[in-house]
């Protein structure tokens, strides 16, 4: 899965498969995002802090060229777009960026806020890195947080069980009981930091557990859809983070060649980082 080819082959998969092209997420559900990510709402930072403040047709400027989104601005209903060549350019720099952390040696941390979808991705990222020599970091925490639905992008369905942060095969997410959660929150990323000595030197993640990473200088690779301008907004501002448009939540399975082209890396995709 390296090679001109190999991208031929997955460009065509990610259009067949609506992680990229025409895409689920509606134009409006895009538009809504991006305002209320101007308007500085905390679900929609992601634990980041803009070092200006974004008004929201220049956050969906930011979609339009690093996303993918129609260009149009008087278009304000219907479907969406993401560019598989802009997913594509992304995933690119994401293979080179973890053959290098391979190469050295690295601690890795690696964390998502989709339970379903991409944690398939993460999954085969951290049986990768660990095969290529890299350390993948699993920090203990007792940290807990009470059940908030206004912050945590879920529904409680009447629960009141805490929250606490739980590892899958070295990919951390957040779990209720015996429940893994979605989550755009800050707080579990900002928990894992805090439990370890030194920072870790990478970070694969999305949603907050990215978002915090970025902000605190940590190189960090994530994938974010097209209604999640935060990461997007991160990238353009100049923070160490390379952010790959995707949906996030098509089924896991449709991942499976995503994950095999970041995975398969070569010697020369080190040297690319080097």
């Amino acid at each position: 899965m390296t090679g001109p080819d190999s991208r031929a082959v997955l460009r065509a998969h990610l259009v067949a498969s609506r992680i990229a092209g025409d895409i689920a997420t509606p134009r409006q559900e895009n538009l809504r995002n991006a305002a209320r990510m101007a308007e500085g709402r905390e679900h929609y930072a992601f634990g980041l802090v803009p070092r200006r403040r974004w008004t929201a047709p220049e956050v969906v400027d930011v979609m339009v060229e690093r996303c993918g989104l129609v260009a149009d601005p008087s278009y304000l209903e219907g479907p969406d777009t993401i560019d598989p060549d802009l997913t594509l350019d992304q995933l690119e720099r994401w293979r080179s960026r973890l053959a290098a952390a391979a190469a050295r040696g690295e601690r890795v941390l690696v964390a998502t806020g989709h339970p379903t979808g991409v944690l398939s991705i993460h999954l085969q990222v951290v049986a990768a890195l660990r095969a290529g020599g890299a350390t993948v970091l699993l920090p203990g925490t007792d940290w807990t947080w009470p059940w908030d639905d206004d912050d945590w992008g879920g529904s409680s369905s009447g629960r009141s069980r805490p929250r606490h942060v739980r590892t899958v095969n070295g990919v951390h997410v957040l779990a209720s009981g015996g429940e893994l959660l979605h989550t755009h929150a800050a707080e579990p990323m900002r928990a894992l930091l805090a439990a370890l000595s030194r920072p870790p030197d990478l970070v694969v993640a999305d949603h907050g557990w990215a978002g915090v990473a970025a902000e605190a200088g940590i190189d960090t690779l994530a994938f974010a859809d097209s209604n999640d301008p935060a990461l997007f907004v991160a990238e353009a501002e100049g923070k160490p983070i390379v952010t790959v448009p995707l949906d996030d939540n098509v089924q896991p399975h449709l991942y499976d060649p995503v994950s095999a082209f970041v995975c398969r890396w070569t010697a020369a995709d080190a040297v690319r980082i080097a």
